[in-house]
């Protein structure tokens, strides 16, 4: 069989021989991105950030996606396919303890909605109080992640943050160009407390699908952001194979 990372495409035989012992779980949505984005946009990111990270690292796999999230507050506008909190927590506990029985006890979700980083948080947490021995590991917000490991002058407006903004749709532009309508891109920039967060409804923050300026996203920013995240998720891995995917510590 030829070589691959995507469990997906894998056979008993090829999984056994190849002795995994790590997999990245990409986790995204199907929501309202604009008018300019596919619905899939956050699960082709982590998905792909996922495979180009595991073709860098040994011993690692990447496992099929989950495309639907928890997505309730973007559903003003078509399409969006949500899962309650209960049944994300629930899909990602029972994913990892699926892998942990075939000996796989290393992990890293790579995920792609903010909707889903809450129940990710908690799914994560009660797997690690159940095996205690797993290393586990989670990058819950890449375009936060992208802008703090980039120049400061990297984006023009809002940091290149905002839903279906500057930074996801150059990512996008990046990765799934083919499904990218740049003429139709536009966004509103709401004012944001920096202390205190307001829990919104999408509706609140936009008239369109997008906050940010979506119009100022390009495909160099987008792979810019892109090999920032894969070179950092390689050597973090790398980093934590050799301290036993446990903290390092230091005594004063």
């Amino acid at each position: 069989m030829k070589r691959t990372i995507r469990l997906e495409e894998m056979n008993t035989r090829f999984f056994m021989e190849n002795h995994f012992d790590k997999a990245l779980i990409p986790i995204g949505s199907c929501e309202c991105h604009g008018d300019h984005l596919p619905f899939g946009t956050d699960t082709f990111v982590c998905y792909q950030v996922g495979l180009e990270v595991a073709e860098r690292l040994d011993k690692t796999l990447v496992v099929p996606p989950l495309w639907y999230g928890v997505s309730m507050h973007y559903r003003h506008k078509p399409m969006c396919i949500s899962l309650s909190n209960e049944s994300l927590i629930r899909v990602v506990r029972e994913i990892l303890q699926s892998l942990i029985y075939w000996k796989i006890k290393k992990f890293i979700i790579i995920n792609g909605h903010d909707g889903n980083i809450p129940c990710i948080e908690i799914a994560a947490r009660e797997v690690k109080q159940e095996y205690p021995e797993v290393g586990l590991a989670v990058l819950d917000a890449w375009w936060v992640t992208a802008g703090n490991l980039l120049p400061s002058d990297t984006f023009e407006v809002w940091g290149g943050l905002g839903h279906g903004g500057e930074g996801e749709t150059s990512i996008a532009l990046a990765i799934v160009p083919h499904l990218v309508e740049m003429d139709q891109a536009k966004g509103m920039i709401p004012e944001m407390d920096p202390n205190i967060k307001l829990i919104w409804n999408f509706e609140e923050l936009t008239d369109y699908g997008a906050t940010g300026a979506p119009e100022k996203g390009n495909p160099e920013k987008g792979k810019l952001m892109k090999k920032v995240l894969v070179d950092y998720l390689v050597e973090f891995v790398k980093r934590m194979d050799q301290q036993g995917w446990r903290y390092e510590q230091k005594k004063n």
